[in-house]
């Protein structure tokens, strides 16, 4: 979707011929009316998309509808040149991508909130907000946290927590909650950055072999610095008051602990099927679940077993949980179905975009013409403008020839490329809906140059420390 506006251009340049076999098996459609169909469907559902804040219509709807479309009028073009098989192996391509992408996160997902069904955020939530820290040294600690929490958990979960602990103590500062909140949307992008788990980004170029498990934590420094520079200027505009303690302490439910131990032996096992079986990466994600349905089964065994014996009131007491047993599919129930269905609709649909031809197009524009570090940069920054999962993907489509640096740079820019502004990402967009009137649009425009400040100088930084990955 950030490749919305090089689409547009490149439609608009002349090209040679209107349904030339460009390679065999696959019509250069470019300058054909299917062609220029299909942008327009790409370009009026991804409006739709954008305006969600004010239609409140799922952002899933709009590209899922747009994904049939396309291939529809893609593969009636096929039949009428009698290539009657060609548009459903290149769907059938796209859809086993998306599988393996859209099943990895559903475990992730169905883990967090299985954590968050047995309060483990809110525990620490309460911690946070019963502590008796000064506003600076909250703007620091949920702005380290975040880029801590992130390359575990989502950023939109992690930003959404950090972000209820600063409405809690921040009151009615409005100054601060916009501080917080700005620092807690570049944490949390910036932390998913150097994770292979951080972000969707990472995960698709993981998964699809180009950077191994342990190359993405040269991203590290990087990424460390693009949260830094932001956060040490706005430091000094943060109010130097102390707010009044408040809240209760929450004990985490019985399992908690457990359950964290499982998602991070999940993490360990994925990555072993990939790195040592050579296995897809979701296949060991899906023995982690595994892992957590048969916790559940213990959990529901011995619940009754642990409240017999205490008083009649134990089953409240916070430490025990409640007496309803854990229900692992309630959480896979619980999972994000607009994202990962839209997701589906991304997918489809800028891959009918590159079988069609526009991407080898824009391809040969940013890649071959700009150069590939002068495209990746700005793949960052259209990032700012429009989700980075279609940008990645289509990225990945084009498949540049590019060294191992070069794709950990466009990784780094896609991930924080977001942080630019608070539309950029779904952690800014999640944040101005529950800081509502107090984290807006124009208040985090506000620092934009210092983000981007962060963002030249985290690319300044990888270039230098991870050098030898340029060669």
């Amino acid at each position: 979707m950030r490749y919305l506006t090089t689409f547009l251009l490149l439609a608009l340049l002349p090209t040679l011929g209107v349904a030339a076999e460009a390679e065999p098996h696959r019509l250069d459609l470019t300058a054909h009316w299917v062609g220029f169909t299909a942008l327009v469907i790409f370009v009026f559902a991804y409006v739709l998309v954008m305006a969600e804040e004010f239609t409140h219509l799922r952002k899933s709807k709009p590209v899922i509808i747009a994904a049939g479309l396309i291939w529809a009028i893609i593969g009636w073009i096929y039949v009428q040149n009698g290539m009657t098989h060609e548009a459903e192996h290149a769907v059938r391509h796209n859809l086993l991508e998306y599988a393996e992408l859209m099943l990895f996160l559903l475990v992730a997902m169905s883990y967090i909130n299985a954590m968050e069904e047995r309060r483990v955020f809110d525990a620490l939530r309460a911690w946070l907000v019963h502590s008796g820290f000064g506003f600076r040294s909250l703007f620091w600690i949920t702005g380290t946290l975040a880029f801590f929490i992130s390359p575990v958990a989502d950023n939109l979960t992690t930003a959404l927590l950090m972000c209820a602990v600063v409405l809690a103590v921040g009151g009615d500062n409005s100054r601060f909650v916009t501080l917080a909140c700005i620092n807690i949307v570049v944490g949390a992008n910036a932390g998913g950055a150097f994770s292979p788990f951080g972000d969707i980004t990472t995960l698709m170029v993981w998964q699809k072999g180009i950077v191994d498990f342990w190359t993405f934590f040269a991203l590290f420094i990087p990424s460390a610095v693009n949260y830094l520079v932001p956060a040490a200027i706005m430091h000094f505009a943060v109010p130097n008051v102390k707010p009044d303690v408040s809240g209760e302490p929450v004990p985490m439910q019985r399992g908690a602990r457990r359950i964290i131990i499982l998602f991070l032996l999940t993490i360990a096992t994925a990555v072993s099927f990939h790195n040592f079986l050579h296995l897809p990466p979701v296949v060991g994600m899906l023995t982690g679940l595994g892992y957590l349905q048969l916790f559940g089964f213990y959990l529901k065994k011995t619940v009754a077993k642990d409240l017999s014996g205490r008083p009649d009131n134990a089953e409240n007491d916070g430490h025990m949980g409640s007496p309803v047993a854990f229900d692992v599919f309630s959480n896979v129930a619980r999972a994000e179905w607009d994202t990962l269905l839209f997701f589906y609709g991304v997918v489809l649909c800028v891959g009918g975009l590159g079988f069609i031809g526009y991407l080898g197009m824009a391809s040969e524009l940013m890649y071959t013409g700009w150069g590939a570090t002068n495209a990746n940069i700005a793949v960052g920054i259209l990032s700012a403008i429009v989700d980075n999962i279609p940008v990645m993907f289509a990225v990945l489509t084009m498949n540049p020839d590019m060294s191992t640096g070069q794709w950990l740079l466009v990784t780094l820019t896609a991930g924080v490329g977001g942080s630019l502004l608070s539309i950029g990402s779904a952690a800014g967009v999640a944040l101005m809906g529950q800081a509502r009137g107090k984290y807006t649009f124009f208040g985090h425009l506000k620092w934009a140059p210092a983000i981007a400040l962060g963002y030249i100088a985290s690319i300044a930084v990888h270039m230098m420390v991870n050098s030898r990955y340029f060669t």
